[in-house]
C-alpha cells in the first residue's frame, strides 16, 4: 500500500514538473479547468489642441467727413467817383478752393494658404499571437502552435489647417482738391475829376472743408482651434497567464435567445440576455476569448441556413463590439442545420415548438491564444 502511494506521488510530481516545462498551469487541481489569458494593452485618452486657422486682422476704412462753411468775400473794391469823368472797371475771375484735398484708403485683404498637420491618434503597439502549424506531424494540437510577435503600426490623422500668407494692409488713395472761381470788378481807369467815394461790395460764398479726416478701424479675428483625442499606450499587454475558470463555461452553453423564423435581428429580449450573460463574463475575465455558435432548424436549403446562422452569430458579435469588447476576443461561427437537437430533419413533420428548439445560439470559453 505504501509502495503504491509512493508511486502515485512520484507520477503526480512528474506531471506537475512536465506541466510547468510545457507552459501549462502550475499546481493544477483535479476536476478544475483553466484558460490561458493574454493581458490587454492599457491606454490613456489625451486631448490635443490643433490650430486650424491663425488669427488675422480685418480693416475697415471710414471716409473723411466734410462740413459747409460760409465766408464773406469782397466782390467789388471801394473806389472814388469823379464828376464828369467817372472811373471805368473790368471784370476778372478769382480762383478759390471749393473742396480741400484729402486722402482715403483701399483695403487689401489678408491671403491664406491651405496646409495639413498629421496627429498620431493611436500609437504603435506589438503583441504575441499564436497560430497552428499546418504541417505538424504530432496528433497533439498543443505541439503544433507557433508564437509570433506582431507589431501594429501607429495610426495618424491628417488635420487640414489654414496658414497666413500675408496679412491685411491698406493702400493710400488721394482725393484731389476742387477749385472754383468768382468774378469781381477792378478799376480799369480811375476818375479824373471830383472824387466821390464808392463803397466796396461783398458777397457770401459756401465751401466744404474737412471736419474729420479718413481713418482705418482694425479688428482682430481670433485663431480657430479644434480638439483631437488620441490614445496613448500606458502599459503594454501581451503577458500570458493561466486563470481558473468554471468548467461549465468550457462546454457549449445555450443563450436564452428566441430567434424568429428567417431572422437574424437582435430583439430587445436578446440584448438583455447578452447584457446579463456575456458582457459580465468578458469584462470579469480580461484576455479570455469566447466562441459564439448559432444554429437553425431544418426548414430551407442548407446553404441558406448556413448563411442565416452566420448572420445570427455575427449580430451578437457586433453588439458585443458596440459595448466595448475587443473583436479579437470573439469568434462567431454559423453551423446552419448541421447540429439538430432532435429528429426534425428535412422531410420530418415537426411542430413549431420542436423546430424552435434548434434555432439557438451557444457560447463557450476557448483558449485565449
Amino acid at each position: 500500500m505504501k509502495k503504491q502511494l509512493l508511486i502515485l506521488l512520484m507520477v503526480w510530481s512528474f506531471g506537475a514538473v512536465m506541466a510547468q516545462s510545457d507552459g501549462l498551469p502550475a499546481n493544477p487541481e483535479p476536476g478544475k479547468c483553466y484558460v490561458k489569458c493574454t493581458t490587454p494593452d492599457e491606454f490613456r485618452t489625451e486631448t490635443v489642441t490643433v490650430e486650424v486657422r491663425p488669427a488675422y486682422k480685418v480693416l475697415k476704412v471710414v471716409p473723411p467727413k466734410y462740413k459747409w462753411v460760409t465766408e464773406k468775400v469782397l466782390v467789388k473794391e471801394a473806389s472814388k467817383k469823379y464828376i464828369y469823368h467817372p472811373a471805368t472797371y473790368k471784370t476778372v475771375k478769382v480762383p478759390y478752393i471749393k473742396k480741400e484735398a484729402s486722402k482715403t484708403y483701399r483695403v487689401i485683404p489678408a491671403k491664406f494658404g491651405n496646409s495639413t498637420q498629421e496627429i498620431e491618434v493611436f500609437p504603435k503597439t506589438a503583441h504575441w499571437e499564436y497560430s497552428s502549424y499546418k504541417e505538424c506531424a504530432s496528433g497533439n494540437p498543443d505541439d503544433c502552435k507557433t508564437l509570433c510577435y506582431v507589431e501594429k503600426p501607429a495610426v495618424y490623422k491628417t488635420i487640414p489647417i489654414k496658414t497666413l500668407i500675408s496679412d491685411a494692409t491698406t493702400e493710400e488713395v488721394p482725393i484731389p482738391e476742387e477749385t472754383g472761381y468768382y468774378t469781381k470788378k477792378v478799376i480799369d481807369q480811375p476818375a479824373r475829376c471830383e472824387e466821390v467815394e464808392i463803397p466796396a461790395q461783398y458777397a457770401t460764398i459756401k465751401r466744404r472743408v474737412v471736419e474729420e479726416p479718413a481713418k482705418v478701424l482694425e479688428e482682430t479675428v481670433p485663431a480657430k482651434y479644434v480638439e483631437v483625442k488620441k490614445q496613448v499606450l500606458v502599459k503594454p499587454g501581451g503577458v500570458t497567464v493561466w486563470k481558473e475558470i468554471d468548467c461549465g463555461l468550457v462546454k457549449p452553453n445555450k443563450l436564452n435567445i428566441r430567434w424568429p423564423l428567417n431572422s437574424a435581428k437582435l430583439t430587445a429580449q436578446a440584448k438583455r440576455e447578452i447584457d446579463r450573460v456575456l458582457i459580465p463574463l468578458l469584462k470579469n475575465n480580461p484576455g479570455t476569448r469566447i466562441e459564439l455558435s448559432s444554429h437553425t432548424d431544418s426548414r430551407g436549403s442548407k446553404e441558406y441556413n448556413k448563411r442565416l446562422s452566420q448572420m445570427r452569430a455575427d449580430a451578437i458579435k457586433n453588439y458585443l463590439i458596440s459595448k466595448g469588447i475587443d473583436p479579437s476576443r470573439i469568434v462567431s461561427k454559423g453551423y446552419g442545420e448541421e447540429r439538430l437537437l432532435n429528429n426534425c430533419s428535412d422531410g420530418v413533420p415537426c411542430s413549431e415548438a420542436q423546430h424552435a428548439v434548434n434555432r439557438r445560439t451557444e457560447y463557450r470559453i476557448i483558449n485565449a491564444e
